[in-house]
C-alpha cells in the first residue's frame, strides 16, 4: 500500500480495503502488565478479551468483548449498552484503537505467548 499524507486518501483506503487488510486495524494497545509479559505494545482484539476504553464519551469503561465487526472496524463490549425508544437494549460500537487490552482470552496458547520477534 502506498503512503500518503492526505486524510481523504487515507480514509478512502481504510474504507475500501479488503477484509484481510481490515484485520490489521483491529489491534489495540496492551496494558503495562501485558506489555511486560509479552514484550510487545499491541495485539489483535478477539471476542472474550477484557478491554478498557481509553478515549471518547465512554472513557475508563471496562468490559469483555462480545462481538468484533471487522468490516466496520468496531468492537462491542458487554458493559456498554443503551436503550432504544422501544425499550430494547443495544450494544454501542467502539473503534478498536480506542480500547486497551487488559486481559487476554485464554483459548489460544500461541496468542498468550506471542513474543515480539527480535531484530537482528
Amino acid at each position: 500500500m502506498e503512503k500518503t499524507t492526505k486524510p481523504g486518501k487515507q480514509r478512502k483506503r481504510a474504507y475500501g480495503a479488503p477484509l484481510h487488510e481490515l484485520q490489521g486495524f483491529m489491534h489495540a494497545a496492551l496494558s503495562r502488565q501485558l506489555r511486560k509479559e509479552l514484550g510487545r505494545r499491541s495485539l489483535g482484539l478477539r471476542k472474550g478479551d477484557k478491554v478498557k476504553i481509553t478515549s471518547g464519551a465512554h472513557k475508563k469503561t471496562e468490559g469483555k468483548i462480545i462481538a468484533v465487526d471487522r468490516k466496520k472496524g468496531r468492537i462491542f463490549i458487554d458493559s456498554l449498552k443503551r436503550k432504544k425508544v422501544s425499550g430494547k437494549e443495544i450494544s454501542i460500537p467502539i473503534r478498536a484503537g480506542n480500547a486497551m487490552l487488559i486481559e487476554l482470552e485464554k483459548g489460544d496458547e500461541r496468542r498468550l505467548h506471542a513474543k515480539k520477534k527480535e531484530k537482528k
